[in-house]
């Protein structure tokens, strides 16, 4: 997953839920999205599992399909 900085545009080090910009110092906590509606999924959890559900009429989303999001 290659994201880029909101701030300066500079590609952004993924860890997990957050990204760092080596560029500007800061560090983001990504946002998991549907890609049909855009909004924000709900994450579930369980048996060492990550799923993504819409709340807006698209279900599941495999992980493959979510936009993740840096959020200023």
């Amino acid at each position: 997953m290659e994201l880029d900085c909101p701030l300066c545009h500079a590609p952004l080090d993924v860890k997990g839920s957050s990204a760092h910009c080596a560029q500007c110092e800061r560090v983001f906590t990504l946002e998991a999205r549907c890609p049909e509606c855009h909004q924000p999924l709900e994450v579930l959890k369980a048996c060492g599992a990550v799923d993504y559900f819409c709340q807006h009429g698209h279900g599941l989303i495999s992980k493959k399909r979510v936009e993740f999001i840096p959020l200023v």
